[in-house]
């Protein structure tokens, strides 16, 4: 006779169980031959070594597949139970351009060509700048692929940061504690992470440091292994800035920048550390750099009218200021 004990921590425990343990019967039903009971985010199955070692084998892929989908129902277990097929089979038959899935069912996509071959980009190097203009979607994929990189276990943690930089307004004093303070500054990566993480087991992560959200000045010092590193709105960055953040890369991590160099916010003689960056380390094997238009715009039509028009004037400013200087 063998025992063991599956621990479920960070997994919804209604989402595993069901309502008032309905799909947890339904599992016992399914294996007569062991006895099992749950207390708390554990279950504990006793029975032939063979018996439980398949218990063992079905109950983590139930685990992978609301990880992956973000719910089991009873036809899922059911499923489950019965197929021999690996889940890493399955996977593949996913449409190529789909990153992971996200709340109530939600697939999160790569929409565009140039999302898609971030996407890539990322799965074969270990640093990926993601450049474009607002509304293309390059901060929303490479969350996306940290949340997946954290689901399929290839990280232990996700670090999101971002520069606290004003954009073009003083904001003056901010009320409240330190996180309160510096929270409106990381927003946008909040709402990413929303979409593709159930509201109960985003909260277990940030609780428990699974996933990291903080701005770039708390990077200091610190190295980040297995982890899935990113920095966005990166063209607000100083040189010593993006070389401090650049350094923190630790083993077996991985790690996407995001900018857009028309829209930096810095004071008016003090250069982007992400212009300097992207000449500097274009040359070195396993950096890559994708650059995203207004082709990629995933928001409102209008964008990309806009982006052509503010492209159109800087263009035009350009031209006057080179017939000025000759």
């Amino acid at each position: 006779m063998t025992e063991i004990t599956i621990n479920i921590e960070g997994i919804d425990s209604i989402d595993f169980f069901g309502v008032n343990n309905s799909r947890f019967n339904f599992i016992k039903k399914s294996f007569p031959t062991l006895r099992m009971v749950s207390r708390g985010s554990s279950i504990k199955a006793e029975g032939s070594n063979d018996d439980v070692a398949v218990f063992k084998e079905k109950v983590e892929r139930m685990i992978d597949h609301i990880e992956r989908y973000g719910k089991l129902t009873e036809d899922n277990i059911e499923a489950i139970i019965l197929s021999n097929e690996a889940p890493k089979e399955k996977k593949d038959k996913e449409p190529s351009n789909v990153i992971v899935h996200g709340n109530g069912g939600l697939l999160v996509r790569a929409r565009t060509e140039n999302q898609l071959l971030m996407v890539r980009e990322s799965e074969k190097n270990d640093i990926v700048f993601g450049i474009g203009p607002a509304g293309t979607g390059k901060t929303y994929t490479a969350v996306a692929l940290a949340v997946r990189a954290l689901k399929e276990k290839n990280v232990k943690k996700i670090i999101l940061t971002r520069p606290a930089v004003e954009a073009g307004e003083s904001l003056g004093f901010l009320p409240g504690d330190l996180k309160e303070k510096i929270d409106p500054y990381l927003r946008p990566l909040y709402d990413a992470l929303d979409d593709m993480i159930p509201p109960d087991k985003l909260t277990y992560y940030m609780e428990n440091r699974v996933i990291e959200v903080a701005p770039l000045a708390f990077m200091r010092g610190r190295t980040l292994d297995h982890s899935f590193i990113l920095l966005d709105e990166a063209q607000n960055c100083t040189d010593m800035q993006l070389k401090m953040f650049l350094t923190r890369i630790g083993a077996n991590s991985k790690c996407v920048i995001t900018g857009d160099t028309t829209q930096i916010d810095l004071p008016p003689k003090v250069k982007s550390g992400l212009l300097t960056a992207l000449r500097i380390l274009k040359p070195i094997e396993g950096i890559s750099t994708v650059i995203l238009n207004e082709t990629d715009v995933v928001r409102h039509k209008l964008v990309k009218e806009i982006i052509k028009a503010y492209d159109k004037l800087n263009e035009t400013r350009a031209i006057d200021e080179t017939s000025n200087n000759s």
